[in-house]
């Protein structure tokens, strides 16, 4: 009984993860109006960063004193070298009452999900 149990939790988990992997899921829209944020080093954006992304070095504190000065209402879509350091950016913007932020994590992924290039 329990391994009967214990196979149909299994499947039911493949299943839902299997709805979650489609290329669209994966995808994301970034609009003209949208802003997209490094949250990495000056030396990090240097090596490769999206065309068009701002720096705001999330480990000097730039990114923390910034906050004050970034428009609420505009749509935010982070990353970093691995998800971390903008998966704090964008909770941080969110305990300030930022609604539409988007983490994108590591660059390579924002570059695959976005379609935007990496660039020196």
């Amino acid at each position: 009984m329990r391994r009967i149990l214990f196979s149909l939790i299994a499947l039911a988990l493949l299943v839902g993860l299997a709805g979650c992997s489609t290329a669209e899921a994966d995808s994301v829209k970034v609009g003209p109006d949208a802003i997209v944020l490094d949250v990495r080093t000056p030396q990090e954006f240097a090596a490769g960063h999206l065309e068009g992304a701002e720096l705001l070095d999330f480990n000097s504190g730039e990114f923390a004193a910034e906050i004050p000065d970034l428009d609420p209402g505009a749509e935010y879509f982070i990353y970093c070298r691995s998800g971390n350091r903008s998966g704090q950016a964008v909770a941080m913007l969110e305990d300030a009452g930022f609604t539409n932020v988007t983490d994108l994590g590591a660059l390579d992924a924002a570059a695959s999900a976005t379609g935007i290039s990496i660039v020196n």
